[in-house]
């Protein structure tokens, strides 16, 4: 230490403080710590250092948040951030930052793939702090979108019983890359419902779950509908169609209702036919026929027939008397129709070893001449002797023949008749015979009748036409015009000028009525006024 003046005479003291290395006496020494000091600069640090955004789905976004803090101690400003690696970007981040010791700023780090792959990238955040650029290490896996399949693809239940219901098995598989949530199931179409789904359910890839799908109609009807899958994330649905119909329960008529057989003598047999029906909705299957009744039975209806809606089996019923007098039963059909055991009344008569005769009058029944294609009718009876007589059915030989006015079984007491007509349809020209066969309960059965009728060619028609030549000179043939019916405007018919007073006309309609006229040409081809109309009606068939 030392005092020194200046030349203003002012006092200067200068104190200096050395450290005398090896001198004894003197040492150095720090003040002791008060705690770790901030650096005199600014130090930017990120809150997390790298971000990894894991599997994010192509055509989607996620988003993660990170923080940048001064961490130094001298305020900072950040100028820049700069992204690299595809599909990543930052939001929220407006430059320039300034952030005082100890101040932070936070933003959006986010990943958009647009193909599928593993991706890597970076943030550089320049500053003008200690540690520029600071780099945030960023990393992410884009895979596919996540599938829905279903299994089967549509639903067919078919016909339903109103009032019941069927039940199909749906499966739906989560085939894509990620997860997948079920969010939602709707139905269209009524009677549609479904049962061992609970929603919202997440898929993990490969993962499927299996519920039912149900139809129970309340009314009679076909339905169209569509289950529709709401996939969360997904802008369209999974769409599943529906098809069904609502029906009535399967239903047995018979036809007739009952059955008769009068007349019939003992130690003969009868037989009727019968028909059962399907008039349900669905299929029905008879496992059993019987018949009740002394002297009745059944034949031609097997066990096991299944009739669907619509469909029809017919069979036979006999009545076969051992003895004379009344009889009554039934036929009972099982089945699983509503109507499990159908039951159809029967009755029959029994009469004596007394039996009657039945004869056709006249033995021959001539039609005569009938033209082709059009009917010609005779008429013919059935004579009953000795006893009364249950007619049964009758068989013609030929198709252009046939008998009507009989319903059967009809039976005629002896001394009666019972008339009928017979029908004669020839479809070519000549004659024609058959025989037609009464079956009955008489002794001479079956009685036989011949029937016969000629054929005739449909007349062909013309129609021929003269008139008076024309006195006017120069002239050279006519024209000749014909009109169906007594309006509408006349046609020329003849094709070539007509150097005669004569014209037919071969091409006219049975049934019709024409007018004809005609005009006379000279050698200028001029036409004259029409002569007066004439007509001409043409026969019916």
């Amino acid at each position: 230490m030392g005092r020194l003046r200046n030349r203003s005479n002012a006092l200067v003291v200068i104190l200096a403080l050395a450290t005398m290395v090896g001198c004894q006496g003197f040492s150095s020494s720090k003040p002791a710590s008060q705690g770790a000091q901030p650096p005199l600069t600014g130090t930017l640090t990120a809150t997390p250092a790298s971000v990894t955004f894991g599997n994010v789905q192509v055509g989607t976004s996620q988003t993660q948040s990170d923080t940048l803090s001064n961490t130094g101690g001298n305020t900072l400003t950040i100028s820049q951030a700069a992204v690299t690696g595809t599909g990543f970007s930052t939001t929220g981040l407006n430059f320039p930052i300034t952030l005082a010791p100890g101040q932070s700023v936070s933003f959006n780090l986010v990943f958009n793939p647009q193909s599928t792959g593993s991706a890597t990238g970076s943030l550089a955040v320049t500053n003008d702090g200690s540690n520029s650029p600071l780099n945030i290490a960023l990393s992410a896996t884009a895979v596919a979108a996540g599938s829905v399949t279903a299994s089967p693809t549509s639903f067919t239940f078919g016909n339903v019983q109103v009032n019941t219901s069927q039940t199909q098995t749906e499966t739906l598989k989560n085939s894509g890359s990620t997860n997948l949530t079920l969010s939602q199931a709707t139905f269209s179409g009524a009677g549609f419902s479904y049962t061992g789904l609970s929603l919202p359910l997440t898929l993990a890839p490969n993962q499927s779950t299996t519920f039912a799908v149900v139809f129970a109609p309340t009314a009679v009807g076909a339905v169209n509908g569509t289950l529709s899958i709401t996939v969360s994330g997904s802008t369209t649905t999974v769409d599943i169609a529906l098809s069904a119909a609502g029906v009535t329960p399967a239903t047995l008529t018979a036809t007739p209702a009952t059955l008769s057989f009068p007349g019939v003598q003992v130690g003969k047999s009868q037989a009727q036919t019968e028909t059962v029906q399907n008039t349900g909705g669905l299929s029905a299957t008879i496992s059993q026929g019987t018949a009740s009744g002394k002297g009745f039975s059944i034949s031609g209806l097997g066990t096991s027939v299944t009739l669907t809606p619509g469909q029809s089996a017919t069979f036979s019923v006999t009545f076969a008397p051992q003895s004379s007098g009344s009889s009554t039963g039934t036929v009972g059909i099982a089945s699983n129709a509503s109507n499990s055991n159908l039951v159809i009344s029967l009755s029959g008569s029994a009469t004596g070893s007394t039996q009657g005769q039945l004869s056709v009058s006249p033995a021959t029944i001539p039609v005569g001449s009938v033209t082709v294609g059009t009917s010609g009718t005779q008429t013919g009876s059935l004579n009953a002797t000795g006893a009364s007589v249950t007619v049964t059915g009758v068989t013609v030989g030929s198709s252009e023949f046939a008998i009507s006015g009989l319903t059967f079984p009809v039976t005629i007491p002896s001394g009666q008749s019972a008339g009928f007509t017979v029908t004669f349809t020839p479809q070519s020209s000549g004659l024609a015979s058959t025989s037609a066969s009464f079956a009955s309960s008489a002794t001479n059965s079956p009685a036989a009748a011949t029937l016969t009728g000629t054929g005739v060619a449909a007349p062909a028609y013309t129609v021929s036409l003269t008139w008076v030549a024309s006195t006017s000179p120069n002239v050279v043939g006519y024209n000749v015009y014909r009109r169906t019916g007594t309006t509408g405007s006349f046609t020329q018919i003849n094709t070539v000028r007509d150097g005669t007073t004569a014209y037919t006309d071969s091409s006219v309609t049975d049934g019709q009525t024409y007018y004809y006229e005609t005009t006379a040409v000279n050698s200028s081809n001029e036409e004259s006024a029409p002569s007066p109309a004439v007509s001409a009606k043409i026969p019916a068939p």
